[in-house]
């Protein structure tokens, strides 16, 4: 997939330091401790409102929700690689190794659901977040393999999950959101091999 549009080179916008957030923002900051998202909090920290609107579904979704852990990471970096979310990718290539997933699979979901390794689920899977990506519906085709291994729950939470790390993809890339010192980005994700 080819970038259209340049990701900007440094912040848009300044992010806030922590020593400077209101008590809105450092409260709901609070709430979650130290993540390693510090640049998007520091960020968000100069819309307290949104930030404390935003956090707690947010957090559901990357953390609590029925998914398994690996099929979220999974949909995660597929969404962040689709977006060409450089920040997005790099955050969830950490927490996708800390769920489970290698190297060689992180590098893998770069060539999506149809390269060779993926089980049934996880290509269906891989093949949702994209058809999401793509044309904002999951086809019949792909639906009915979901189904065959995720509960009603699950499969309601696939969109919403796609969409969540879309809005998240968005933010990051239009506000030039920079990875935090020391961490590795995985390949950068500026290629043409995105589908």
């Amino acid at each position: 997939m080819t970038v259209k549009i340049p990701r900007p080179a440094s912040p848009r916008i300044t992010p806030l330091p922590s020593k400077n957030r209101d008590i809105e923002a450092k409260t709901e900051v609070d709430k979650f401790g130290s993540t390693g998202t510090d640049n998007t909090f520091d960020t968000l920290s100069r819309h307290p409102r949104l930030l404390s609107t935003w956090m707690p579904f947010s957090a559901w979704l990357a953390v609590e929700s029925e998914l398994p852990p690996r099929l979220r990471e999974l949909s995660i970096l597929r969404t962040g690689w689709r977006c060409q979310s450089e920040y997005e990718f790099g955050q969830h290539a950490v927490l996708g190794g800390k769920v489970g997933l290698t190297d060689e699979e992180i590098a893998r979901v770069k060539e999506g659901p149809n390269a060779a390794g993926w089980t049934e689920e996880e290509a269906a899977l891989l093949r949702a977040t994209d058809e999401l990506h793509d044309d904002a519906c999951i086809s019949d085709e792909t639906w009915a393999v979901l189904s065959k291994h995720l509960t009603e729950r699950q499969l309601i939470e696939v969109p919403f999950l796609a969409g969540q790390y879309h809005l998240v993809a968005y933010m990051l890339n239009s506000l030039g959101i920079e990875l935090e010192p020391g961490l590795d980005l995985p390949n950068k994700t500026n290629s043409d091999d995105g589908k």
